[in-house]
């Protein structure tokens, strides 16, 4: 295994900041993933493996250890009938080109999950979702190496501990697994409505009643272009703050000042907020913070953009300025979506 040597993490991060890291391996087989693991052992070093950097954050002391790189490919496809299809994709294929391909040979499943950065071994992770739509509904397995049993393993998807933007991947079992592949349950089919409301808004301004995987695609990528910086571009992770849940006690406060509070139903006595909406309100859309460098995006505040933040301290304070000023306004905390590292 070839590692290099005090690696400058912010190349490995779409925010552009962090420390260094110690060492750093790129791995494209599971066979390179196992033995970079067991070397980072045989020398003591804890070891985190990433994918594209799009939906993680580097801490600026960095990484005392060995940092893997997946990029695993791989794309195939098993027929069980003709509408029942399994794609296996290799953890280190980025997402959208696996949604671009699934979508091209008529299958839908995933269609409105275009579009979003990174790879597709960070898709159990985060589970990741989208426009009425996430990984948890059509995956099927995980295939990862155990750091811990030290072999290859198959996990079901109903073993993942699936949550609202998290896994056991995230959680108890947080660094344990080593994730080298997907499989994914698509239909040879057509979409159906109801479709999440912005899309189906989308639609029906561009008068399309014919819903087919590509037309879905479409529509995702246009909203999501007109909404979303290019983290290619600009550096950004996206979505920086996941939706809250909180009690129905809550939004009727809410109501009772403003007229309208998008929300969602979220279980037994719960609803989802909107956190965009609750940071708009809260004066915060499209500001830009001379202090830290930092920004929130003017047509998506959800967004935390780096204009020219020099340390993750600067994200981190511009991020609990946001958090503070939601907090005193509505009593609703925001949590963080994407991964502080390590």
């Amino acid at each position: 295994m070839k590692a290099s040597e005090d690696v400058a993490l912010s190349g490995y991060s779409t925010m552009g900041l962090g420390g260094r890291a110690s060492y750093l391996a790129e791995v494209s087989s599971k066979d390179e993933i196992v033995k970079a693991v067991i070397w980072a052992k045989s020398y003591g070093l804890n070891c985190i493996m990433i994918g594209g950097g799009s939906n993680i954050i580097w801490k600026d002391e960095g990484f005392q250890g060995l940092v893997i790189v997946n990029q695993i490919k791989g794309y195939s496809v098993y027929d069980e009938d003709e509408t029942n299809k399994y794609v296996t994709v290799g953890a280190g294929e980025l997402w959208d080109s696996v949604v671009e391909r699934s979508v091209s040979q008529g299958l839908t499943g995933i269609e409105a999950l275009s579009l979003i950065p990174g790879s597709a071994g960070a898709t159990p992770i985060q589970n990741v979702g989208a426009y009425g739509q996430d990984i948890s509904q059509t995956l099927t397995t995980v295939e990862a190496f155990d750091a811990q049993e030290n072999k290859i393993v198959v996990i079901p998807a109903s073993e993942c501990q699936f949550g609202y933007r998290t896994s056991r991947f995230k959680t108890t079992d947080k660094n344990r697994y080593f994730i080298t592949a997907i499989t994914l349950h698509l239909m040879k089919a057509n979409p159906s409505p109801p479709f999440y409301s912005s899309l189906a808004a989308y639609l029906e301004s561009n008068h399309i009643t014919s819903y087919t995987p590509q037309t879905i695609r479409e529509g995702v990528i246009y909203i999501r272009s007109n909404k979303l910086p290019d983290p290619k571009r600009i550096r950004n992770t996206g979505s920086f703050f996941s939706n809250p849940i909180v009690p129905e006690s809550l939004l009727i406060e809410l109501t009772d000042k403003y007229s309208s509070v998008p929300h969602w139903p979220a279980g037994q006595g719960l609803i989802k907020l909107s956190a965009a909406w609750l940071i708009e309100q809260a004066g915060l859309k499209g500001v830009h913070d001379k202090e830290t460098g930092m920004s929130t995006w003017p047509t998506q505040p959800l967004v935390l953009v780096n204009d020219e933040a020099t340390s993750t301290a600067d994200l981190i304070k511009f991020r609990d300025k946001v958090i503070d000023t939601v907090k005193a306004k509505f009593g609703v905390t925001l949590e963080q979506e994407p991964e502080l590292l390590p």
